[in-house]
């Protein structure tokens, strides 16, 4: 079983060894740093047991498992426990969900996975030895090149454009009309005052920004190609944290799904000659995870 939490939904999906699929289910997202523990195992508790459908728990060997909020490095006890609830007795193998997003894209945990969502990182794995997480501070502290980056920098320039301090640009009607303002004043109360943070409002509109520089807009290009810079420097403090000149690279998250102008901008500069297309989804990729321990558990016991 591989199970993926991701910022935006939960996936587990049931396979044979050979990657033949037997069962699959989904469900919201389990963050258990935004809705809590408790309510996150109810979340994964439910899809598994719709994924397991009428296969019998104990033909489960491994369960490869990877939450956003809920990475190994801090929250083994908490996972193998969360799986355990379902399937007591299955090796568990603890992960996160950048780790199986990796080895799901490049089908072995070896590589450097750059992710810009709505927040972004660069994570890198030599396939032994700890892996090497750049980034994921979060929106206060960075996410560059992020789905809410792009539209912070995109409403800053409209802000610096109507005092004079930058060139004009269409983002200021693409923006202002998608949160229904009249003016960039009026974006004072329109984000300030709705209590929490709007994240997602503001990484809603990356498309935006994106599309703005698709069309030319010298604005936005500058900040699809900055982003791009940003996430290029992650990328390789990554591999020079690993001692590596070059590894596969592989892309991850709604910004760098797809070729736009910024994940085109950040394959030029990566010396990507293809776009990178993930061989697997994450899920896959927690299987693969588990598939491997499985073989080492079996080995160390004789079977």
């Amino acid at each position: 079983m591989g199970i993926d939490g991701g910022g935006s939904g939960l996936r587990v999906l049931l396979a044979e060894r050979d990657l033949t699929l037997c069962g699959e289910a989904y469900g919201p997202a389990a963050n258990p740093s935004s809705i809590g523990r408790e309510r996150a195992a109810e979340i994964i508790h439910r899809a598994m047991r719709a994924a397991l459908g009428a296969v019998p728990p104990e033909r489960v060997a491994a369960v490869g498992i990877g939450i956003a909020g809920a990475a190994a490095s801090h929250s083994t006890p908490w996972l193998i426990e969360v799986v355990h609830t379902v399937l007591p007795q299955a090796l568990v193998v603890p992960s996160a969900d950048y780790e199986i997003a990796l080895v799901g894209a490049v089908g072995r945990r070896e590589g450097v996975l750059v992710l810009a969502g709505t927040g972004s990182l660069v994570y890198g794995a030599l396939a032994e030895g700890p892996g090497v997480l750049i980034g994921g501070w979060g929106y206060l502290l960075g996410d560059e090149g992020s789905g809410y980056w792009l539209g912070r920098e995109g409403l800053r320039a409209v802000i610096r454009a109507e005092e004079g301090l930058g060139p004009p640009t269409a983002l200021r009607t693409l923006l202002l009309n998608a949160l229904q303002v009249g003016s960039p004043r009026d974006l004072i109360p329109r984000l300030y005052g709705q209590g929490a943070p709007p994240i997602p409002t503001i990484a809603g509109l990356a498309p935006l920004v994106l599309s703005a520089a698709q069309e030319g807009d010298a604005v936005a290009c500058a900040i699809a190609s900055q982003g791009a810079e940003r996430l290029a420097e992650m990328a390789q403090a990554a591999l020079c944290r690993l001692g590596m000149d070059s590894l596969p690279i592989a892309f991850a998250g709604g910004v760098l799904r797809e070729p736009n102008p910024l994940s085109e901008a950040l394959q030029r500069r990566l010396g990507l000659p293809e776009f990178p297309r993930p061989l697997h989804p994450p899920a896959i990729g927690a299987i693969l995870l588990a598939q491997e321990a499985l073989r080492r558990h079996q080995e160390r016991s004789g079977k």
